[in-house]
């Protein structure tokens, strides 16, 4: 299994200042230190299909089995009490419906085999996913008014067993439900990525959610196909992918001093509109995700205060299940996503108007095609499966249009849905963009930053600029 970069020593949530009024006391979120619990866990189990299912052999894709993809994605969903469900134990519940839904998404109760050329299988055993029962003494309130990333204690919230985070035969779906005081509770839920793109898994969630509440079926049956996205024969890389190229081991990518701050800004109406004031005429059509994004990675580049020489380089996941002619099958639940990247020096980025960066985004974004995803496809069967390259980079995922905040398990929605907290293993890389609602109810964006707390300092003070 190709390992993900290393870890650090110490991760911190911490408030390195009070938040400056304005612009900035609406768009930063210091999540709380002082708040620990402890969690009572019962015994783990493994959730089988309730009847029986194929005993069969699934390769994956040639999207899917990259080795930039082969890690556990958690996800934490946040539900409130609900007097009509009584004292009806959502855990229960959502038990019975895993066995239930198992049965339509077979493959995720198997194990993953590796072959010839890194070449990952799923194998069909039917052995089942992880599940936890748990209850912890702390209410939902005290997490706070509206809930923010990072959360405390997620340590305990996760389902996290020894020996099954290694994607060579451990169990692909991994689920906790811890119960609260206040009668509300908490579902975490980690699904290897090899085998699920973030939208596959909120369909995947969205249709448990539909078992709990009594279908008998999902709404959206799931889709296998992962032929549809695997290397031509004979391959042809017909794009150039400096995603994948090597760069060389700079020292760049991890970030291993001992303190890091994790850090969640919402980005409303009111923000976006400050932000927008540095489009230039000709860039006026660009979307939120790309005024966003190339916001955050020229703040971020300036208070990484690199070498002005220096090639820095900027990622984001698209879904590119709208480009294909015919189209990729709706309940396709298998990576369909590829990782565009830019390349621009750091003075460039820093000293240039926002309209630079920008450009590079929205010049990226519209290069994604149907051909685009095929020669990814073949550069993975060429190149033997490359990790994408994460020295200088700074990538971007946009999960809001997932919808995992619409997952109800028939206590309602979840009042937060998103990642928990930044990436432990290559920290500081990675920025996810989820809906969210900020004190003031206002619908927006929550964004996850890692950084040093040095260079967290000089990015609130930048991104300040460019909000006020």
């Amino acid at each position: 299994v190709f390992p993900r970069p290393g870890p650090i020593t110490t991760r911190l949530a911490v408030s390195i200042d009070p938040p400056a009024p304005g612009f900035l006391g609406r768009t930063v979120r210091f999540a709380s230190t002082s708040l620990t619990f402890e969690v009572r866990r019962n015994k783990p189990e493994l959730i089988s299909p309730a009847t029986p299912t194929p005993r069969e052999l699934k390769p994956l894709s040639d999207i899917d089995d990259q080795a930039g993809l082969r890690y556990l994605i958690p996800v934490i969903q946040f539900h409130r009490r609900n007097p009509k469900m009584g004292d009806i134990n959502p855990a229960s519940v959502i038990r019975e419906a895993l066995a239930k839904l198992l049965v339509f998404y077979y493959p995720l109760a198997g194990r993953i085999k590796e072959g010839p050329g890194r070449k990952l299988t799923v194998d069909c055993t039917g052995e089942g996913v992880l599940f936890i029962e748990a209850e912890a003494d702390v209410t939902l309130e005290q997490f706070g008014k509206t809930l923010h990333p990072p959360f405390p204690c997620m340590e305990k919230l996760i389902c996290d067993v020894p020996g099954s985070n290694s994607v060579i035969g451990s169990p692909l779906v991994q689920i906790q439900v811890t119960h609260l005081l206040c009668g509300g509770f908490i579902f975490t839920s980690r699904i290897y990525h090899t085998v699920s793109d973030g939208t596959g898994m909120a369909q995947f969630l969205m249709a448990l959610g539909e078992m709990a509440r009594g279908a008998v079926t999902p709404s959206v049956l799931p889709v296998w196909k992962r032929e549809l996205l695997c290397a031509r024969d004979p391959p042809l890389v017909t794009f150039p992918h400096p995603e994948y190229d090597d760069v060389g081991k700079t020292g760049d990518n991890i970030m291993t001093i001992n303190e890091m701050a994790d850090k969640s800004f919402f980005f409303g109406p009111i923000e976006m509109a400050a932000l927008r004031r540095f489009v230039p005429e000709h860039l006026k059509s660009c979307t939120t995700f790309e005024v966003l994004t190339a916001c955050l990675w020229r703040c971020r580049t300036i208070a990484l205060e690199l070498s002005p020489e220096k090639d820095t380089r900027l990622m984001f996941f698209v879904n590119a299940r709208g480009k294909f002619n015919p189209p990729i099958p709706i309940g396709y639940y298998g990576n369909c996503i590829v990782l565009p990247c830019v390349v621009a020096r750091a003075k460039d980025i820093c000293n240039k108007p926002l309209g630079f960066a920008l450009e590079l985004v929205m010049k990226a974004k519209s290069r994604v095609n149907e051909e685009y995803v095929r020669s990814t496809a073949d550069l993975m069967a060429v190149k033997g499966r490359p990790h994408y390259k994460t020295d200088s980079t700074y990538i971007v995922s946009n999960l809001t249009r997932v919808a995992l905040n619409k997952v109800n398990f028939g206590w309602g929605e979840a009042i937060y849905a998103g990642l928990p907290k930044d990436d432990q293993d290559i920290p500081g890389v990675f920025s996810d963009y989820m809906p969210s609602v900020n004190d003031n109810g206002e619908s927006g964006i929550i964004v996850i930053i890692g950084l040093p707390i040095p260079t967290m300092e000089k990015f609130v003070k930048e991104l300040k600029i460019m909000l006020h």
